[in-house]
């Protein structure tokens, strides 16, 4: 009866020990080392067919040794092979060259069938990682303590004229550019430019309409919109001169429709005494975007 139970319980224990058939920890090296090193480590494990390493069981990154962290744990599977790629990081300040040893971990793999799971505990086992000081534990006497200093390092002579010049032209460039953009937006110095009739009104009413609306505000503004039209017909438009004016200018007539109501409004406060109804009819914000308009067609001209 008592071999009859040894035979059933050898005969259990047999598929489980046939589960891993070999375990290897590598390294590029195993020794040279210095404070603060990435260490790569590979496990290797050759296991059964269907067998898989269980992700709840890898170890975790964080300390393992007051001198020792896990930085990173990748894994990988090839066929019957399962394989963990390690990086540690040491801190261990090593006053000569010594050898330590990283603790070992377990694992446990699983495999899944019809008939049910099957698993398995493997022990990765622990392994050395030789150590070096970064310098001599008693370097040789010095009379001078600023012999034990290495002496500066002498770095390349740059020239700095190539720079200076591309430095140049560069701002040159740069000033030339802006140039340009000021006068295509009549800034100083060129505001008072004539050929750019609506730049000065198109600011004027830019500040009115920011400000209080008021009656007198209003008419100011629609005032310095006419001095813009006056100026680029080169004498008094009145509301009958538009036709013609448009015809002169063809660079305006997509604004017909702005400029018709602005001298309705214009008409109905100056001429009608009507100014709450003519700001009622066109906003002073309105007439400020017709000189806007205006303003880039006379610069797209």
């Amino acid at each position: 009866m008592r071999r009859t139970l040894c035979l059933i319980a050898c005969l259990i224990a047999a598929p489980a020990a046939a589960q891993v058939r070999a375990v290897e920890v590598r390294t590029p090296r195993p020794f040279g080392y210095f404070l603060g090193d990435l260490v790569q480590a590979t496990v290797e494990i050759d296991v059964d067919p269907g067998f898989v390493l269980q992700a709840a069981s890898l170890p975790s990154p964080g300390p393992v040794a007051y001198w020792l962290d896990l930085r990173a744990v990748e894994r990988e599977t090839a066929g019957t092979r399962q394989r963990l790629r390690l990086t540690y990081q040491t801190f261990y300040a090593a006053i000569d060259a010594r050898s330590l040893e990283v603790p070992g971990f377990p694992l446990v793999l699983a495999s899944d069938d019809r008939h049910g799971s099957t698993t398995a505990t493997v022990q990765v086992p622990a392994w050395s990682l030789g150590l070096s000081p970064l310098r001599e534990v008693q370097p040789p006497r010095r009379a001078d303590p600023a012999d034990y200093l290495r002496p500066d390092g002498s770095g390349p002579r740059l020239r700095s004229e190539p720079m200076r010049t591309v430095s140049l032209a560069l701002a040159a460039l740069a000033l030339a550019a802006l140039g340009l953009l000021a006068r295509d937006r009549a800034w100083w110095p060129f505001r008072a430019r004539p050929s750019r009739a609506f730049a000065g009104p198109a600011r004027r009413l830019a500040v009115l309409a920011r400000g209080p609306q008021t009656d007198e505000t209003y008419r100011a503004g629609l005032t310095a919109l006419h001095r813009g039209l006056d100026a680029a017909a080169g004498q008094r438009l009145l509301a009958d001169d538009l036709a013609a004016f448009l015809a002169r200018h063809t660079a305006y007539r997509g604004q017909q429709d702005g400029l018709d109501s602005f001298f309705a409004a214009s008409r109905l406060a100056f001429f009608g005494g009507a100014t709450g109804d003519a700001r009622a009819q066109l906003p002073l914000a309105e007439v400020a975007a017709t000189a806007r308009r205006l303003a880039a067609a006379e610069r797209a001209a």
